[in-house]
């Protein structure tokens, strides 16, 4: 089975927690805080691995959780960091954000590495917050959470050639005879519901990587029959092979065909124009196609190189691997995403307005608890050890100077009010 989309769940390892401790050593005098760093937790890395060809294990296992950094320990002792969690992927892997659809990676060559979610860095001991005014803090902070977020993976082939057409034109038995591919063939539709790879070698030693894409239909742009799966493993090929059934064999008019299954690329992406077409003028070793050649020639108004060749008795194809070598040879690889040139100009600086985010928000429960929630706050709050006064005060310091008090007494809150972070509960003092 080919998988070619999956949605996975991915965190990073949590930081290891600071250490509150002393110097207790005989004979050393004035000992003072000794609490080392948490070590930073690891990260999710994706990396590729040119071996893999589906995203198939990923089916069975759609959870990866990495290790957290080791705890701070006394003797100013820091946690060892956690070695990142490397996962392995097939070349033309694209990475997406499942929530906001931002794309994280476009993972293409062997050995590629993209970090996916990141690791928390390892809270600070007790030495860290030693200041002339509090020379022996009891203050240590927890390790930061690991990055967590459910992610698309999505497999769009590395071919450099995609054979395109309608069912039973004959491009698998194209693909078999000119390389050592071996896709199932048959008369019917959809034969091909899985990409078929194989490696073309012409005589004078080039080689590229030539795919037989499943069969397209009318209205493929917009999910019809094999529709989206189809036309992802089209938007890496440089050179589009736009296969015909010259003979007509199935009642369809060739220029029809052509014509139908060029605007289905233009629907799904515009850009798919821009590839570089070869036509060609399949099985015309049988009847009517000579004249339906004829025909086609007359009405076409692009100006794309016509082949006619015969898969079965393999006329022209030796010509036909030639001419796309040479167009492979001309034609750059498309990026997927558009990279946007940064301005060269060093002199020039462009100055933005950007209006500086709170990190938290305050909304009601409907029993008139105040609820505070954002992504700064709950950090600062997972890194709080509670169970230490001089902790829980600064915790209270950093609240205030983000804003919090302030937002909450204008959302009405009075003394005693209930106040809620994630699930815990507190009370509201003035």
């Amino acid at each position: 089975m080919f998988v070619d989309q999956v949605k996975i769940y991915v965190k990073g390892g949590d930081g290891g927690d600071g250490m509150v401790a002393f110097r207790r050593e005989k004979y050393v005098p004035k000992g003072g805080p000794a609490g080392g760093d948490g070590g930073n937790g690891a990260n999710v890395v994706f990396q590729v691995d040119e071996g893999l060809r589906t995203l198939m294990d990923f089916r069975y296992q759609r959870h990866f959780k990495a290790l957290r950094g080791e705890h701070g320990m006394s003797k100013n002792q820091h946690g060892k960091n956690a070695k990142d969690m490397i996962v392995k992927v097939p070349p033309g892997t694209v990475v997406t954000d499942a929530d906001t659809g931002q794309v994280i990676a476009d993972l293409t060559e062997n050995g590629q590495q993209a970090v996916i979610a990141k690791g928390g860095r390892g809270g600070r001991g007790n030495s860290r917050f030693a200041t002339p005014a509090n020379p022996a803090p009891e203050l240590s902070e927890k390790g930061e959470p690991g990055q967590e977020r459910e992610i698309t993976m999505e497999l769009k082939l590395l071919a450099d050639v995609g054979l395109v057409g309608f069912p039973s034109v004959g491009k698998s038995t194209l693909l078999s005879v000119v390389s050592a591919a071996r896709p199932k063939i048959a008369e019917y539709h959809f034969t091909t519901i899985v990409p078929n790879l194989g490696m073309v070698e012409t005589e004078d030693g080039r080689s590229f990587v030539l795919a037989d894409l499943p069969g397209l239909i009318e209205g493929a742009h917009s999910g019809v029959g094999l529709g989206h799966q189809f036309l992802r493993h089209i938007e890496r090929t440089r050179v589009i092979v736009h296969v015909i059934d010259m003979a007509a064999t199935e009642g369809r008019d060739p220029y029809e065909d052509y014509v139908t299954i060029n605007n289905e690329l233009k629907e799904y992406n515009l850009r798919l124009t821009e590839r570089p077409q070869i036509i060609v003028a399949n099985k015309m070793d049988m009847p009517d196609a000579e004249g339906n050649l004829k025909d086609f020639k007359e009405k076409l108004e692009d100006d794309y190189p016509i082949f006619p060749i015969s898969a079965l008795t393999r006329e022209g194809l030796r010509e036909l691997v030639f001419v796309i070598a040479d167009l492979l040879e001309q034609t750059p690889e498309f990026p997927l995403i558009e990279e946007v040139e940064e301005e060269s100009d060093v002199n020039r600086v462009m100055y933005k307005h950007e209006a500086e985010e709170k990190g938290f928000a305050i909304s009601r429960d409907p029993d008139g608890s105040f609820v505070i929630s954002g992504d700064s706050i709950e950090r600062l709050f997972k890194m709080t050890d509670f169970s230490r006064e001089e902790s829980v005060r600064r915790f209270a310091r950093q609240m205030r100077g983000m804003g919090v008090d302030e937002a909450l007494r204008e959302k009405g809150a009075t003394d005693g009010a209930t106040v809620k972070i994630l699930d815990y509960e507190f009370e509201f003092v003035e």
